[in-house]
């Protein structure tokens, strides 16, 4: 009976030492409170709607190359380029040039490409912002046509028929892009709509003066002369205007 009741004692404390070899053994469990992700750095708000604090931002800057003048420096009438914009001081991942801090200004910004053929406009839309309003020219294909944005007299003319356009507000701005169609192969207008009324903080209208031999350009009225700035953006490839409030 001494023998049974020791080997069952035996049973207990071997049954004992395994278990807590076993919960020692356990994987540590993920806690609940692990802070979010931060929001990857140089990139910008997503056009369309007000950035918010729970939405990081997802767009990213597009190369502007080093052989022409930066994205938001500016050019005189003498074409030399002024000094480049901030690039910041974060890390830029390869293959983007930071233009997220171009330096707002009231000059006219420019960007020369010659490069053959045409690109295709895909799509113009607009969208406030806390403290300005956005401007997207979206284009099919990897790369932007050239352009050129400034503020220009009114009233503006329609390049085909030489016919003034009326735009509201104080001022106009202009964006013209070369090397650039609003039609796809079949010579079915990409954009059709030729004037947009949006009616924002600074941006009235759009309207579309031109989409003839390699030139496609808009006007925006605006409530006043206001600072903009220029980004070139990447996936897909826009060019983005932001006026100021």
């Amino acid at each position: 009976m001494r023998l049974r009741q020791g080997w069952y004692a035996l049973g207990m404390v071997g049954g004992l030492v395994l278990a807590g070899c076993e919960k020692q053994q356990e994987p540590p469990t993920v806690p609940l409170n692990v802070p979010a992700v931060p929001a990857p750095t140089n990139t910008v708000p997503r056009e369309g709607s007000a950035p918010t604090t729970a939405t990081p931002p997802v767009e990213r800057v597009l190369d502007t190359g080093s052989a022409q003048a930066p994205v938001g420096s500016t050019q005189g009438t003498d074409g030399k380029a002024s000094a480049p914009v901030d690039a910041g001081n974060g890390p830029v991942d390869a293959g983007s040039a930071l233009a997220a801090d171009a330096t707002w200004t009231l000059e006219t910004v420019e960007k020369k490409r010659s490069e053959p053929p045409s690109v295709t406009m895909s799509s113009v839309r607009t969208g406030t912002h806390e403290g300005y309003d956005r401007t997207v020219f979206e284009f099919a294909g990897p790369r932007l046509p050239g352009y050129q944005v400034s503020y220009v007299k009114t009233p503006v003319q329609d390049c085909g028929s030489g016919d003034d356009v009326p735009v509201p507000g104080k001022a106009a701005l202009q964006v013209r892009f070369t090397r650039a169609q609003a039609h796809n192969e079949q010579g079915q207008a990409t954009v059709a709509q030729r004037t947009f009324k949006p009616a924002l903080p600074s941006v009235l209208e759009l309207a579309r003066l031109c989409a003839f031999e390699g030139e496609v350009t808009w006007v925006l009225g605006t409530t006043r002369r206001a600072p903009f700035r220029v980004l070139e953006l990447t996936n897909p490839t826009r060019l983005v205007l932001d006026v100021q409030h």
